[in-house]
């Protein structure tokens, strides 16, 4: 088991780069409970909901540390039901990947970030993937399973990107930059692969 913090960000960076992209998008199955809870797992989606729980730990005071998951589900999900109506939006999937860089610096400067900048920021990203999500929704099917699982992978990924920033959050600066830096280059991974 690797006991320093540092290698095991950095190894856990590089296992979810090293992942590939799950697709996100277009692809997929839509109609079930069990597809909702699988979605969340793709790599663009896994990295920014525990960058979210990660930056809502280092940059936000202990009694509101639920702002930034809350903030995402809320946005996403008014995302998801302008796709489901038929908004689209320019660019979506560009701004999906980049929000992941966007993280990585809200995660490299955690501390230096106003709360409302960061949960605007978040909320933005976030209804950029409800706008991509439900989007790829069918007319007229119901979605009820799928939207309850999605959200709750979600919310479970947060979590654990608050667990253990909490865990991490009185480490020093360092970690947190080296942090941003591996969702940084992830971000741009993902966006290179468009």
């Amino acid at each position: 088991m690797i006991r320093n913090p540092l290698l095991r960000t950095t190894g856990a960076a590089a296992l979810l780069l090293a992942a590939g992209t799950a697709s996100a998008h277009p692809g997929h199955g839509v109609a079930s409970l069990a597809e909702g809870l699988a979605h969340p797992f793709g790599l663009d989606h896994l990295l920014a909901m525990v960058a979210v729980g990660l930056w809502s730990a280092a940059a936000l005071p202990r009694e509101r540390q639920w702002q930034g998951p809350l903030a995402f589900l809320l946005a996403m999900s008014a995302g998801a039901a302008l796709g489901l109506a038929g908004v689209s939006l320019p660019f979506t999937e560009t701004g999906i990947a980049a929000s992941v860089g966007v993280f990585g610096v809200m995660l490299a400067f955690a501390r230096r970030i106003a709360p409302g900048a960061g949960l605007a920021l978040i909320a933005g990203a976030a209804a950029l993937h409800g706008v991509a999500h439900g989007a790829e929704l069918p007319a007229g099917a119901s979605v009820a399973g799928y939207a309850f699982g999605f959200l709750a992978t979600t919310a479970l990924l947060h979590g654990g990107g608050l667990a253990a920033g909490l865990a991490l959050r009185e480490r020093g600066a360092r970690l947190w930059q080296l942090m941003g830096a591996s969702f940084g280059l992830a971000g741009l991974a993902l966006l290179a692969r468009l």
